[in-house]
This record gives C-alpha cells, sequence and structure tokens, in this order.
C-alpha cells in the first residue's frame, strides 16, 4: 500500500541494516558493501535509512550494484529475474517456478481438533492453497556470510539409477516463496557469481529481464525434475515461531528441508527436536535428540531465521512425520513449537532415478 512504512532487518553473516519498504514506485538504488550482501539505501515518505560507521565493514565501502524495481503482488517472476532475498539478504536469480500446494496451519478452518493419529498431531483439517516458488542460484560471494543461517549445500540429487544412497548437492542452489523476492535490475552482464549462471542463462539486452534460458538449463530442469520438484508446503506457528516444511522424494529416502522464523522481538534458541516418523509398514519410530544438523541456532530479532535440509528413510514406500522443536528463552524457560505433519509420498511410478549427470 503506497504510503505505508514496515520495518525490516536485513542480515548477511553480522552485517545489520534496517531499511524501510514503501510502495512508492521511484527507482531505488541497490548497493553491496565489499561484495558480501545486496542492501538498498533508500528512503520512504517518512523514515530514511541511516548507515552507521559501526556497521560498516571497516575500510569497505557501497557499491551500486542495481536498482530495485516493485514487487509483483500477481503473477510470477521470470527466468533471469535478479532479486535479494528479503530474509536472508542474498543476492541471486531466478531459474524457473514451481507451483505448490501450501498447507497452511494458521489459516486452517477452526474444526475442533481431533485426537493423536498416525498422520500427525491434533490433526485440524487444512486445505492446500496454490503457491509459486523458485529454483534459484545464490550468489557465490554471499554465501560465506549466510552459512550460519541458511545451508548453501542443502538441495542434494540421486547420482545414478544403479545406487540410491549416492548423493551429491550443487552449492548455491536454494527454493524461494515469492514474498521473499526483491527483485532488482543491474547493467553488469555477469550479474551474479556462481559456476552456473552462464550455462543456464544468456544475455539478451532485448529482454526484460535481460537473461534468458540456455537450452542447458531446460535439459537439466527436465533430467532432474523427479529429485528437483516441490509440490507440497507445509507451515504452523507455535509462540510467534514459524515452522514450514518441504518434503522431497528422493528414490530410497526422501528430503526435508526446514525453515524456523522468529515473528517476535524476543530471543530464543532452538535447544531440542522430537520427531514422530510413521511408516505405512505399522512402525512408528521416535527421535529426540540436541539441535538440528549439529547446531542449536538462536533467533533474535536482528537474525531471526534459520534454514536446513536433512534426509529420512521409511521400511515402507510412504509414511508420514510430525513432532516438536523445543525453544529455550533468556530466563531459562522452555517451550515447544509443533513441527506440522507432513507425508512422504513415493510415487514410484512417476519418478525413475536418472541415469547420471553431466556438465
Amino acid at each position: 500500500m503506497a504510503g505505508c512504512v514496515a520495518r525490516r532487518a536485513l542480515a548477511v553473516g553480522s552485517r545489520w541494516w534496517s531499511r524501510s519498504l514503501t510502495g512508492a514506485r521511484r527507482p531505488r538504488p541497490l548497493c553491496v558493501a565489499g561484495g558480501a550482501g545486496a542492501f538498498p539505501p533508500e528512503a520512504s515518505t517518512t523514515t530514511r535509512r541511516h548507515l552507521s560507521s559501526r556497521n560498516r565493514p571497516e575500510g569497505k565501502v557501497l557499491e551500486t550494484v542495481g536498482v530495485f524495481e516493485v514487487p509483483k503482488q500477481n503473477g510470477k517472476y521470470e527466468t533471469g529475474q535478479l532479486f535479494l532475498h528479503s530474509v536472508f539478504g542474498y543476492r541471486g536469480v531466478v531459474l524457473f517456478p514451481w507451483q505448490a500446494r501450501l498447507y497452511d496451519r494458521d489459516v486452517a478452518s477452526a474444526a475442533p481438533e481431533k485426537a493423536e493419529n498416525p498422520a500427525g498431531h491434533g490433526s485440524k483439517e487444512v486445505k492446500g492453497k496454490t503457491h509459486t516458488y523458485y529454483q534459484v542460484l545464490i550468489d557465490a560471494r554471499d554465501c560465506p556470510h549466510i552459512s550460519q543461517r541458511s545451508q548453501t549445500e542443502a538441495v542434494t540429487f540421486l547420482a545414478n539409477h544403479d545406487d540410491s544412497r549416492a548423493l551429491y548437492a550443487i552449492p548455491g542452489l536454494d527454493y524461494v516463496s515469492h514474498e521473499d523476492i526483491l527483485p532488482y535490475t543491474s547493467t553488469d552482464q555477469v550479474p551474479i557469481q556462481h559456476e552456473l549462471f552462464e550455462r543456464f542463462l544468456l544475455y539478451d539486452q532485448t529482454k526484460a529481464p535481460p537473461f534468458v534460458a540456455r537450452e542447458t538449463l531446460r535439459a537439466w530442469q527436465e533430467k532432474n525434475h523427479p529429485w528437483l520438484e516441490l509440490s507440497d508446503v507445509h507451515r504452523e506457528t507455535t509462540e510467534n515461531i514459524r515452522v514450514t516444511v518441504i518434503p522431497f522424494y528422493m528414490g530410497m529416502r526422501w528430503r526435508y528441508c526446514i525453515r524456523l522464523e522468529n515473528l517476535d522481538s524476543d530471543v530464543v534458541q532452538l535447544r531440542e527436536r522430537h520427531w514422530r516418523i510413521f511408516s505405512l509398514s505399522g512402525t512408528l519410530e521416535t527421535v529426540r535428540g540436541r539441535g538440528v544438523v549439529g547446531r542449536e541456532p538462536v533467533l533474535s530479532k536482528e537474525q531471526p531465521a534459520f534454514q536446513y535440509s536433512s534426509h529420512v528413510s521409511l521400511q515402507a514406500s510412504s509414511g508420514h512425520m510430525w513432532g516438536t522443536f523445543r525453544f529455550e528463552r533468556p530466563d531459562g524457560s522452555h517451550f515447544d513449537v509443533r513441527i506440522p505433519p507432513f507425508s512422504l509420498e513415493s510415487n514410484k511410478d512417476e519418478k525413475t532415478p536418472p541415469s547420471g549427470l553431466h556438465w
């Protein structure tokens, strides 16, 4: 809404700037300090953002890398769209969109909760709605500054048909929700530093955005579609901690990506995880442990989010997962945050492992 100002903090590593968001449609310069993280020194009609000397890396100056565009409220972004991630602050480029079904338990119908069952905890009826996500490349210059908040090698693939246990990852590949994209333009013909940028995209100044898909991108997308495809997204908020889960089928196992977001100003720290994994073979497994992927992240107003991926195997072709994360407050008290229940579906008839990937 034009004239309305919202405050948000964006981060790359330990560098923090506060920025104002406004509906104004004038071009706004996008700047970067020393090549790590992109942040706009913009002003609204009522609030101007200031960059203090204590936040500026010593000996670094801000350099303009592009101009912000108005975020799209309707429609989707095209291949080649440059953007700044609104939560993690990295620069990236859109490869292609995915149409997912978002199951948001925060907006579920207010039906009475049922008793616990193998599909989840105190299940509500949740209807999915179509939501756009994007496959993107992350600028390699920004990866070191977000590695403590978001895994940059979280998208994994099956290596070949003969060994479904062999996985590999492409660094700097991510999935981004439509609302996380802050679009910008650049006059640089190679504005994103990533080994796949020029293999996948071709500069064409007659197009908007001026980066179009090469045949190698189309072939890569088609060949790896079974492992890249994003179909379901599950979301739930407990005590201002929002948990988003995206599951992926990987042959004999599943990958799931989880994002934790602190929607409040109070500092909290993740201490424990508690999973319940139900297999259609009839088994119910309970997993408890400290933190996640070897970390116990702190979520604060300055660093509100943490994102990671992990894998799970079942004794059957399908199943369900759900559980809780235990968080600790500064006063030592604890509270549990629900992980929304999600299905693990194999769809074996539709997904055949690729014979191998070659560039």
